[in-house]
């Protein structure tokens, strides 16, 4: 079955301990925390202190997405009990090589890779590290704000992410964030995703459960 990873950046904040608590309990894999800077993308979000006060609150791992500028000076600020995933992205990383393995060596080697890719960023452009990556991330949007509308291109994408991890025998995950809903889920799914991000789908409906659901 798909994995589902709710963005709590499409959540009420001021009730933000509540909102984790209940798509925890309605059947969420992760929790996608959208970590953004202003510079990278066009808005800004919150940073780990925000992540770190939930710890006693979620029961599933934080899947953590840095949409930033220069994020190697942030990411043992990202490291907690909960963090399985925290993936970069592509076009920020100077030395994603370097970057990746700075990751990978965190939380005493427990904390996993991932890479991004935006939009108008081709797949093969990740060749030379995609055996490395413990989770690739199709940005289906583009980064910066919630409730956008789904790119369809995308789809392609994951297909060919799918192709190369069969060819070349790997393990990484591939998850797409941006624009899922019960309409494209199975889509994905069937192009080789593993792990769906959907914010404001979820965080927006009169029935989260539902919602979930209809996802999986």
């Amino acid at each position: 079955m798909i994995q589902i990873s709710p963005s709590i950046l499409s959540a009420d904040f001021s009730r933000l301990g509540d909102e984790v608590k209940e798509i925890c309990e309605l059947g969420a894999d992760y929790i996608h925390v959208d970590v953004m800077d202003g510079h990278f993308v066009p808005n800004i979000s919150f940073g780990a202190g925000v992540m770190e006060s939930l710890n006693e609150i979620s029961s599933v791992p934080y899947d953590v997405h840095l949409m930033i500028e220069d994020p190697d000076k942030y990411l043992d600020t990202f490291v907690t009990d909960k963090t399985e995933f925290i993936t970069v992205h592509q076009e920020a990383c100077v030395h994603l090589d370097r970057t990746i393995e700075h990751i990978k060596s965190l939380g005493n080697g427990v904390i996993k890779a991932g890479v991004s890719l935006n939009p108008a960023t081709p797949v093969d452009l990740l060749s030379c590290i995609i055996d490395k990556v413990d989770l690739v991330l199709i940005m289906s949007v583009n980064p910066g704000f919630g409730g956008q509308k789904f790119i369809p291109q995308s789809i392609d994408k994951v297909r060919e992410l799918s192709r190369i991890r069969e060819e070349k025998n790997l393990k990484f995950l591939i998850e797409v964030d941006g624009g899922v809903n019960g309409d494209n889920a199975h889509l994905l799914k069937e192009a080789g995703a593993d792990i769906l991000v959907a914010g404001s789908y979820i965080f927006k409906s009169g029935d989260r459960k539902k919602a979930i659901e209809s996802i999986k």
